[in-house]
């Protein structure tokens, strides 16, 4: 299969990011292409590298393996914590509800798995989780745990222009496992308080990328964002308690927001 045509939308944002990431206003046309080299260079730029993670992490992935052998999967939801917590009960984190009401009439999977990042995604499509399924829809959301510190709060997990590659790089795989499915990439979601969040800043260059991720055809760019904000651009605890995590009526308003899309790329309006 063929790789997906990038769109110049997604060119020019890239070089914008590798220009932030250098640090310099202009970039020389050897150093970009330098930089280039390196994010797309799995040594150099750990969010593409496919790597799974320790702990009960595994455990979860063979689950969802389980859930594949079984088929009858028209709606796929990949992603980390945010989509991972879609099978919480809520009130406060969580929109099991939701999803049983909204989601589940339509033959949807849940294989959101906490703390993911880009590479985890990639290692987990790479072992199996899409074989063997043909879903109609794929929705993906992925990026927020490769932006910001280690628990160290010192060390980068990974440069917006990295992320944005890992992005990619996600949805090249689930394109060549899945090449009749059409992908809905939403748009990383807004965390933190307030409008003038260091991981906010980052996001928003990611976005702006991953947008011209999109063709017309298979893979569609929603952006929600704007749905969870005050005016101000604070984000406030009854939409996300943590500034991260949708509460049941956070879930409410991703529901809301993304549904008619669904419906359409769905064949259901």
């Amino acid at each position: 299969m063929k790789t997906p045509r990038l769109s110049p939308r997604f060119l020019r944002s890239l070089t914008l990011a590798s220009a932030l990431l250098l640090g310099a206003g202009t970039v020389t046309v050897v150093a970009a292409s330098a930089a280039d080299s390196a994010l797309r260079d799995p040594q150099q730029n750990s969010a593409i590298r496919p790597e799974p993670r320790p702990g009960n992490w595994m455990k979860r992935h063979e689950s969802f393996l389980k859930v594949a052998q079984q088929g009858g999967i028209d709606v796929l939801f990949l992603g980390d914590s945010i989509t991972d917590f879609w099978r919480d009960p809520g009130p406060r984190r969580g929109g099991l509800a939701v999803w049983n009401r909204e989601f589940a009439p339509l033959h949807a999977a849940n294989f959101g798995i906490s703390g993911d990042r880009t590479q985890h995604v990639l290692w987990r499509i790479d072992h199996g989780e899409l074989d063997g399924i043909h879903p109609k829809v794929v929705v993906l959301m992925i990026g927020t745990n490769n932006t910001g510190f280690e628990h160290d709060k010192v060390t980068p997990r990974n440069t917006p222009a990295q992320t944005i590659e890992g992005v990619k790089a996600v949805v090249d795989a689930i394109r060549s496992k899945l090449p009749d499915t059409k992908i809905l990439l939403l748009a990383i979601f807004p965390r933190g308080a307030r409008a003038d969040d260091p991981q906010r800043a980052q996001i928003a260059i990611i976005n702006q990328a991953i947008a011209g991720l999109a063709d017309g055809t298979h893979v569609r760019f929603l952006d929600i964002g704007p749905k969870f904000l005050q005016p101000d651009g604070t984000l406030t605890t009854d939409i996300m308690a943590d500034h991260l995590h949708p509460t049941e009526k956070g879930y409410e308003i991703w529901a809301a927001a993304m549904k008619p899309t669904l419906m359409e790329m769905l064949g259901k309006n």
